[in-house]
């Protein structure tokens, strides 16, 4: 029979407060607790066994919200008004940003160069701090929904190579979505832990965490040692580029279905926002069909914005074309990968 604590000077239960782990991630996102049979961590999943809740926030006419998996789609129907990649944003001005403004489909402020960046969505402004805070208001919503438990309390993993302000601006994001925001933690370490590295206390070494994210890519040089009992990770240096990912994979087998969609067809789609969005969700569907698999088949059908009737893309793709098509982003990986062991 199990044994339930009750407060004596209130009458309350007394249960451990649930404390959850949260991947606030360029792409995807997740919520993970200490399993409290098992011990270990586990990701929380939906009814329909998926635990990632896509970082994207859409807004309606109406200033209605939507986020993860239900506000996807309009990346494709709606562009100006759905934000992916704010984590990208966290922290910047538009200064270090103006460089890769092509890459956002939605309207970035530039009134004050210096400042930090605002995001327009109609005639209203948002700071990456709120929209990070939309999806982290989704990941507490999913975590009570699972747990059926009310989630007040989280750790949440950044870059090692945030700064302070955007360390900062995770905390202020937590704190937006109604988090007690504990811990900040750099994912190299979270990652040490996830495959049990530095678990066990006698352990001394050092490792590389190469973190190839979906919009990031970073490596990190990890020490693990003991201090005074206490298991220490301490990043010995870390490098990257912060414009390198999955997303970027994707645009890899976009440009290809383009090239081979022009050559039978003689249009180009470069300039068709609605046949782009199409076509990038084809290209990640094959990316990850790739990862398992030999071949892939591409089939999809829709209308040029010229209206000239539907056309269709129909190839079978291969993981040695996929491999091809990305060897220059995986070169990319590393220069910074020898920088921070050098360092």
């Amino acid at each position: 029979m199990a044994k339930i604590g009750i407060n004596i000077a209130t009458g309350s239960l007394q249960q451990p407060e649930m404390i959850v782990g949260i991947d606030l991630g360029t792409t995807n996102s997740l919520v993970a607790i200490i399993h409290p049979e098992t011990k270990l961590p586990t990701a929380l999943k939906e009814f329909d066994g998926s635990s990632i809740v896509p970082s994207v926030v859409h807004f309606d006419s109406f200033g209605n919200v939507e986020v993860g998996a239900a506000a996807k789609p309009y990346l494709e129907t709606d562009p100006a008004n759905t934000i992916f990649s704010a984590k990208r944003l966290m922290g910047k001005s538009y200064n270090d940003i103006q460089t890769h403004q092509d890459f956002f489909a939605y309207k970035i402020i530039d009134d004050n160069k210096d400042s930090l960046v605002k995001v327009q969505v109609g005639d209203q402004f948002y700071s990456p701090i709120e929209l990070s805070g939309h999806i982290l208001t989704a990941l507490k919503n999913r975590a009570e929904h699972i747990l059926k438990t009310p989630v007040n309390k989280a750790v949440i993993t950044v870059p090692a190579y945030f700064n302070d302000s955007q360390r900062q601006a995770t905390r202020d994001a937590g704190k937006l979505a109604g988090l007690d925001v504990l811990r900040i933690i750099n994912e190299p370490t979270a990652a040490s832990l996830a495959y049990g590295l530095g678990l066990d206390p006698s352990e001394e070494k050092t490792i590389a965490v190469y973190d190839l994210g979906g919009g990031t890519f970073d490596i990190s040089v990890i020490e693990i040692s003991e201090l005074d009992g206490e298991k220490q990770f301490e990043v010995l240096s870390t490098n990257g580029d912060t414009f390198l990912g999955g997303e970027d994979f994707d645009n890899s087998i976009v440009d290809y279905l383009i090239g081979e969609f022009k050559k039978d067809n003689g249009i180009d789609l470069t300039s068709d926002k609605l046949a782009l969005q199409r076509l990038k969700e084809a290209a990640e569907k094959a990316k990850i069909e790739l990862s398992s698999a030999e071949q892939t088949d591409i089939n999809l059908p829709f209308i040029t914005a010229d209206k000239t009737g539907p056309k269709h893309i129909n190839l079978k793709m291969t993981r040695a074309k996929l491999e091809a098509l990305v060897e220059d982003l995986i070169a990319r990986t590393l220069p910074p990968c020898k920088t921070a062991l050098s360092d």
